[in-house]
C-alpha cells in the first residue's frame, strides 16, 4: 500500500500550513515534511523504498518550481502525474504481456493457476484505467478545488475508491472463473501448483 500513501505527510502540512500562513509557508512545510518521510524511513529501516524516492523526489521538484512561480498548482499535481504514470506502466505491461500485477505477485513467490493469470492480467489493464481516469480528476481537483478538498482526494479518496475497485474486481474475478471453468477444474489447477511447491 505504500504507493498510495507515499508524500501523503507533506500533502498534510502544506494543506494545514497554507490554509494558515499562505502557498509559501505551505510549499515550504510540505517540502520540509517530504525530506523528513525519506531520512524517517531511512533511519527506520536501513533503506528508502523507490517508491518514497519518486513520490516525495517529484514532490521536492515541482515544490520547487511553485516556490519559483510562485504558484502552488505545482506541488499539488504530484499526485496526479503519480497515478497517470502507475497507469501508463500497467498498460504498458499489459501490452508487452507482462502483466504488472502477476509479475509483482510472482515475484512475491506466489504461484499462480494459469486461470487466475488471465484473469489478473485483465484486471491490470483495467486498473490502468481506473488510476488514469483518477488521475484526470486529480488534476482537476488540483487545478479548480480547494486545498481542503484536494487533499482530501489524495488521501481519503484514492483510498477509498482503490478499495471499492477492488472489491468488485474480487467479484468479478470469480464470477468469470465460476462461468469458464467447473469448480473440479479450479481444483485440479490449484493442486498442481501445490504439487510443484512441495516438489522443490
Amino acid at each position: 500500500m505504500a504507493v498510495f500513501f507515499a508524500g501523503l505527510l507533506p500533502v498534510i502540512a502544506f494543506t494545514v500550513i497554507e490554509d494558515q500562513y499562505g502557498t509559501i509557508a505551505g510549499l515550504i512545510a510540505g517540502m520540509v515534511f517530504g525530506v523528513g518521510e525519506i531520512c524517517f524511513e531511512l533511519y527506520k529501516h536501513k533503506k528508502v523504498q523507490k517508491i518514497t524516492w519518486i513520490g516525495n523526489g517529484l514532490l521536492l521538484v515541482l515544490g520547487g518550481v511553485s516556490l519559483i512561480s510562485d504558484e502552488g498548482i505545482w506541488f499539488k499535481m504530484q499526485p496526479a502525474i503519480m497515478e497517470a504514470a502507475f497507469a501508463i506502466a500497467l498498460w504498458v505491461s499489459w501490452f508487452i504481456k507482462k502483466p504488472l500485477i502477476v509479475v509483482l505477485a510472482e515475484q512475491q513467490g506466489q504461484k499462480l493457476p494459469e486461470f487466475m493469470k488471465t484473469r489478473m492480467s485483465g484486471m491490470t489493464f483495467r486498473m490502468g484505467i481506473f488510476f488514469a481516469a483518477h488521475a484526470v480528476l486529480a488534476t482537476w481537483a488540483a487545478l479548480h478545488w480547494s486545498s481542503n478538498a484536494w487533499a482530501l482526494l489524495k488521501g481519503v479518496g484514492l483510498t477509498v475508491s482503490l478499495i471499492v475497485y477492488m472489491l468488485l474486481e474480487v467479484l468479478y474475478i470469480r464470477r468469470s472463473a465460476m462461468k469458464a471453468l467447473t469448480p473440479e477444474q479450479i481444483a485440479e489447477q490449484i493442486k498442481k501448483i501445490q504439487e510443484e511447491q512441495q516438489s522443490q
